[in-house]
């Protein structure tokens, strides 16, 4: 059942009034190694925070969920490269008149051609009314407007049509240790902070594995800290963190499984020489062999980054669950 447009439009219509900043202040760290040099080419004037973008990007068709005024974009856009495309969506038409504003200057900054980048205005509860087709987008990124969101499965659930198989989400998302008192959610300030929204971590999990998402990897966590005297009194208990998150469109199971496998990194990822940290837990040294589990075995082998790896072993053995120890 499609999220109704009309009360999408007046939902965020209604939080982005008088332009309020959004967020909860944390900063995203950069994953690809080139991000520093990516963003001190795009203008200054394009402030704000911007999205956790992966390595390996060249040639990808990448998407900004909730762009703003572009800032990410035009990162990606330089990551991309010419045969790359960057597709920046947000219902928000003032920033994207910004964003587009900026466009010339940036693509003769990077002495493109033929720009690669296209913003569209609408809901990421939505994006096949904005044409974006099944299959057809190799990494989607998003920084914490998924909390926004009053219909996070159809946000999910479009992401996975849009992703081309074996293709990467990876975005930054606030959770709680308990389900948010419902009080918040009318809180303006709390909503605006991506707070209100925040999703109970372990139904956070489930709306993934209901989607068909059954498995995702924490790339880094902190806790959201606030000043405001009378938080202790509006949140109670309730303790909120932010993550950096990445997964993969692959048919995953729902726990680590053991098949045997070993993977090797060659070293041979741009920017990644030595090791290559998939997530908190997996940092894969340079030709080093590495017992995985079948889930991970699949994210180094059936997603971009295969060209960088060996994998050994099949998964028509099975040896039992994997000791993730």
């Amino acid at each position: 059942m499609k999220t109704d447009l009309e009360y999408l439009k007046n939902y965020y219509d209604k939080i982005f009034k008088d332009g309020v900043e959004i967020g909860c202040g944390c900063e995203v760290p950069h994953l690809h190694p080139e991000m520093d040099n990516a963003l001190k080419k795009v203008d200054s004037e394009l402030f704000g925070s911007v999205s956790p973008l992966p390595p390996d990007l060249d040639g990808c068709t990448v998407i900004d969920l909730g762009c703003g005024i572009g800032r990410t974009v035009f990162a990606a856009a330089f990551l991309v490269g010419v045969k790359g495309k960057v597709i920046g969506v947000d219902p928000r038409e003032g920033l994207l008149e910004v964003a587009g504003s900026y466009l010339p200057k940036i693509m003769e900054k990077f002495c493109y051609k033929k720009p690669n980048v296209e913003f569209k205005k609408g809901y990421l509860e939505d994006l096949s009314s904005l044409g974006i087709e099944d299959n057809s987008v190799d990494v989607v990124v998003a920084n914490e407007i998924i909390n926004l969101s009053p219909d996070k499965k159809a946000i999910f659930s479009d992401i996975f049509r849009v992703l081309k198989p074996g293709g990467e989400l990876c975005f930054s998302v606030i959770v709680a240790d308990r389900r948010v008192p419902e009080r918040l959610r009318d809180d303006a300030s709390m909503v605006r902070a991506c707070l209100a929204g925040a999703l109970y971590c372990n139904d956070f999990r489930r709306l993934l594995r209901d989607i068909g998402c059954h498995d995702y990897r924490m790339i880094c966590e902190q806790a959201v800290l606030n000043c405001d005297p009378d938080w202790a009194v509006r949140v109670g208990l309730t303790t909120f963190s932010h993550r950096v998150v990445r997964t993969f469109k692959l048919p995953l199971e729902d726990i680590c499984e053991d098949y045997g496998q070993v993977a090797i990194y060659r070293g041979t990822m741009p920017g990644f020489a030595e090791g290559f940290p998939l997530d908190d837990h997996h940092l894969f040294i340079k030709d080093k062999p590495m017992l995985v589990c079948g889930n991970s075995g699949a994210m180094v082998k059936e997603s971009r980054f295969g060209r960088y790896f060996t994998v050994l072993g099949e998964t028509s053995l099975h040896y039992g669950p994997f000791d993730c120890s």
